[in-house]
């Protein structure tokens, strides 16, 4: 039979524990649920301790190694784990009904496009929402925006995923580049097929040997079959941006993503190599912007989504 004085002494108790427990399950493990409530490991640790108290009941399975919920444990995270995101959201509306927009956004995007592109525009959307702050992180890998605590993550792809909610920011290409001296001493490439005999600096895609595909950019119709190529350089990288300063050097001849070289073509120091040919596969051609679904995204967020679609409709080519 239930207590109920001492139901009542403790009723408020587990409540910040509840939501601990859940970012604990979302984010896997101690160290990371800890990094993204901005508390101490230990602390982390004390709190689900109190919880499986006022439970009676073991919650988490811990090793050295690894965390793993107990049958109890998933079960409690799945029941209120919904009640905890209603109440997020109902926070997030009853602080943007009014007045200046506020709050804190996370957000994940590549290294060059993040460095070069964003970061001048963050700076803009800074300086006339005083109120908001913005977290940037820059990384190549690919982030779960769930398990890793982000609002938004800018990024390039073929397609829009259907588990978030994608607003698409402008289109992106591919392009082939060198420097002036580059090509004054190894002569410019008039054919796909002609850089079989260049320094190619490239972006490693497992072990396999490098190939280029290509299609002529007034093939429309697509209806003439794409030139794969062989290549192979000096210098292989997965960043853009230092196969692009390899190229700048002279080293050789990189394929990059158009935002990646677009500063340097604009200035001359890199030329663009066989424009009437579109590389295929190398890299995605559209740029987006990410978020997890929600029918009222806070409205920090929103403006800044619309911010980055104003700014960036352009693209990045340079003819």
């Amino acid at each position: 039979m239930v207590n109920n004085r001492g139901m009542d002494k403790n009723a408020d108790a587990p409540w910040s524990q509840l939501h601990w427990l859940i970012v604990l399950a979302e984010q896997g493990s101690y160290t990371s649920a800890a990094a993204r409530l901005g508390v101490s490991k230990a602390s982390m640790s004390q709190h689900i301790a109190e919880l499986e108290r006022a439970v009676g009941q073991t919650l988490v399975r811990r090793s050295t190694r690894s965390m793993q919920l107990t049958e109890a444990g998933r079960l409690l995270v799945e029941e209120t784990r919904g009640s905890f995101d209603k109440i997020t959201q109902s926070f997030h509306n009853a602080r943007d009904t009014d007045g200046e927009p506020r709050g804190l956004i996370r957000v994940t995007a590549p290294v060059a496009l993040g460095r070069q592109h964003l970061v001048p525009r963050i700076a803009q959307f800074l300086l006339a929402h005083p109120a908001i702050r913005i977290e940037l992180d820059l990384s190549d890998r690919l982030s779960s925006l769930a398990l890793d605590g982000f609002d938004l993550a800018v990024r390039h792809a073929g397609a829009a995923p259907e588990t978030h909610v994608a607003v698409p920011l402008c289109k992106t290409d591919s392009v082939l580049v060198a420097s002036p001296t580059y090509l004054q001493a190894h002569g410019t490439p008039e054919t796909p097929e002609a850089l079989a005999g260049h320094a190619c600096l490239h972006y490693p895609r497992g072990r396999e040997k490098s190939v280029w595909s290509f299609e002529r950019r007034d093939d429309r119709s697509r209806t003439r079959a794409a030139i794969h190529v062989p290549v192979g350089g000096a210098f292989t990288a997965n960043n853009s941006e230092a196969l692009r300063d390899a190229a700048h050097a002279g080293v050789g001849i990189a394929l990059v993503p158009d935002f990646s070289a677009h500063a340097a073509l604009m200035a001359g120091d890199l030329v663009e190599v066989l424009s009437d040919w579109r590389p295929l596969g190398a890299f995605a051609d559209q740029i987006f912007a990410m978020r997890p679904y929600s029918a009222h995204p806070p409205r920090a967020v929103a403006l800044f989504v619309k911010h980055l679609k104003k700014e960036l409709a352009g693209g990045f080519r340079v003819r």
